[in-house]
């Protein structure tokens, strides 16, 4: 175990994502054929106690007892497996207790400044409208990027009956309760027949969907405001609300949740979203300069406390250069360039992009965690200035030609920056391109993490994404094994041959942040060296073909060859 690199693989998955629960992936990585493949392992954010959004919508960081518990996390420790996991930065459910008693106490609650209202934030920027809220100035919210249609409001009930926006970047739901022929007459004088016909008229409404404003009354149109009222009442959410980082109690809270995450095991925090966090009237709602590296500097401080190291998420261009000031300010970065940038090499049979990455990871000593397929999708608009446009866009319909997913934001295609789809699937479900693709991931620099179904060749799941309905296209790359699917699976030469290079990557000593690389190129071949310890690993592959070989020597000096 000594001669473990400090940068090994690391698994990403769900807790549930083989076998239904954080107990079940701990039996498949004491298999014999998994045991010392993973140093680390990133385990997604329903672990947590959650609703929305598969996991980034969290209620409390208190383990979700019906997928993990305690002793999973005691049992991956004694596999000498570190984690990585999730800090939502940006937002925190409506169910959280704060949320909560901000709706049960309105302006009395002790938490009535921890989350953005709306009116407050944009107070003297805008006029009122006669929904009840502040509609901004058009030159204060021209820069601002909003994720869905509209602004990012979420309407929401208090004690005395008002309705008062707040700040609402992501998913969001409203759910109106059904009603019955006594809540109308208790609400309103009324007769039961006509309470009768109306509760029909208004669940079928509902159901379909509607809001109330929306509903028809037709001829009861005079019960049509008390209706409304009573709806409005009995509403639930659920949705993810922006905290106010300029609340003492939201600094409190990042403190206890860092606290809880070391207390898990996680050697790695990965900061989701969280240049969305913060914010102000003209600026940006994405990346403002300087408030989002002095946020990332002061959660650092509390990270040290703990011996955490931090890794934020931003997707941006590499045009823009922001994973550069990220590794300049001394913080390791995703490396959201490099499954576009496989792809790309394996199809246009050339390595020159693949090279000039790598040497400007190795000559400006970046330090990335890399990956090919990942819970959301796979980058491409990152590519931009990386790689001409044109060839991204040949990259976007190879993908989608082979079933992948573009999701259409505020009616543009071409604005967001993935495509959705398994990498396999990406690939064209071809064994051997995975196979190299793997190889080229692991003999790049960085620390490599492996979402589970790319080791699986897991094939693009349309049928989830048909089941999950509207913005369900995340669905297609997140579908979850059976053990016995996952044993059988482990049977395949495509899979067999992954677990035999993470292991070499795992317990070669060639391999480190501090180790020497040397990569080389001409046409469609490509040789990457390493050394390190009086070790070596060399890849060799050929583009046109997709053969590669590996060898290696271990710490003992014996030659390895795979």
């Amino acid at each position: 175990m000594e001669a473990r690199n400090n940068n090994g693989p690391m698994l990403n998955a769900y807790p549930d994502s083989v076998g239904g629960t954080l107990s079940d992936i701990v039996r498949f990585l004491k298999k014999p054929e998994i045991k010392d493949v993973f140093r680390s392992f990133y385990i997604l954010p329903s672990i947590y106690n959650t609703d929305l959004d598969r996991g980034f919508s969290v209620i409390d960081y208190e383990l979700n007892e019906l997928l993990a518990s305690c002793e999973d996390l005691r049992d991956l420790e004694e596999l000498g497996i570190d984690l990585k996991l999730d800090f939502i930065l940006n937002h925190a459910s409506v169910l959280s207790k704060q949320f909560q008693d901000i709706i049960k106490n309105g302006e009395k609650s002790r938490y009535c400044d921890f989350f953005i209202e709306w009116n407050k934030f944009w107070e003297g920027h805008g006029r009122m409208t006669e929904e009840g809220y502040i509609q901004p100035d058009p030159e204060l919210i021209e820069n601002m990027f909003f994720r869905k249609p509209g602004l990012p409001i979420l309407m929401v009930r208090m004690p005395d009956g008002k309705n008062i926006p707040y700040w609402n970047t992501f998913y969001q739901e409203v759910c109106y309760e059904p009603i019955n022929e006594q809540d109308l007459m208790g609400a309103m004088d009324i007769q039961y027949g006509v309470a009768e016909v109306l509760a029909e008229m208004v669940n079928k409404a509902l159901k379909a969907g509607k809001k109330p404003s929306e509903i028809k009354f037709g001829s009861f149109e005079r019960y049509q405001e008390k209706i409304i009222e009573l709806l409005d009442s009995r509403k639930k959410y659920l949705g993810q609300m922006d905290l106010n980082i300029k609340s003492p109690l939201v600094w409190e809270h990042y403190d206890n949740t860092l606290r809880t995450l070391a207390g898990y095991g996680a050697k790695i925090v990965r900061l989701d979203a969280f240049a969305y966090t913060p914010k102000g009237p003209g600026k940006k709602n994405f990346l403002n300069d300087p408030e989002t590296w002095e946020l990332l500097e002061r959660v650092q401080g509390l990270a040290d406390k703990y011996e955490l190291n931090l890794l934020p998420e931003i997707h941006a261009s590499y045009r823009e250069g922001i994973y550069k000031v990220l590794a300049e300010k001394g913080y390791m970065t995703y490396d959201f360039f490099l499954p576009g940038l496989i792809i790309h090499a394996l199809e246009s049979k050339k390595g020159d992009a693949l090279a000039k990455w790598a040497k400007e990871l190795v000559d400006n000593d970046i330090r990335v965690v890399n990956m090919l397929g990942c819970h959301d999708g796979i980058p491409l608009l990152d590519l931009k200035g990386m790689i001409p446009d044109e060839e991204i866009e040949k990259l976007i319909d190879i993908i989608v030609r082979r079933g992948g997913l573009v999701k259409n934001l505020h009616g543009q295609k071409n604005v967001y920056y993935q495509i959705n789809a398994t990498y396999y699937s990406a690939l064209g479900e071809d064994d051997q391109k995975l196979l190299l693709a793997r190889a080229l991931q692991l003999f790049m620099p960085g620390k490599p993490q492996v979402w589970y179904l790319d080791l699986f060749a897991g094939k693009n799941d349309k049928e989830a994404v048909a089941l999950a309905g509207a913005g369900g296209h995340k669905e297609i790359n997140r579908t979850n094994l059976e053990g016995e699917l996952a044993e059988e699976l482990m049977e395949k030469e495509v899979v067999s041959r992954q677990i035999e290079m993470l292991k070499f990557r795992n317990n070669s000593p060639a391999f480190g942040f501090d180790a020497e690389m040397t990569f080389s190129h001409r046409d469609s071949n490509l040789e990457i060296t390493w050394r390190n310890h009086g070790c070596e690993a060399e890849l060799k592959a050929d583009l046109s073909t997709c053969q590669f070989a590996i060898t290696g020597t271990d710490a003992l000096g014996k030659t390895i060859v795979l």
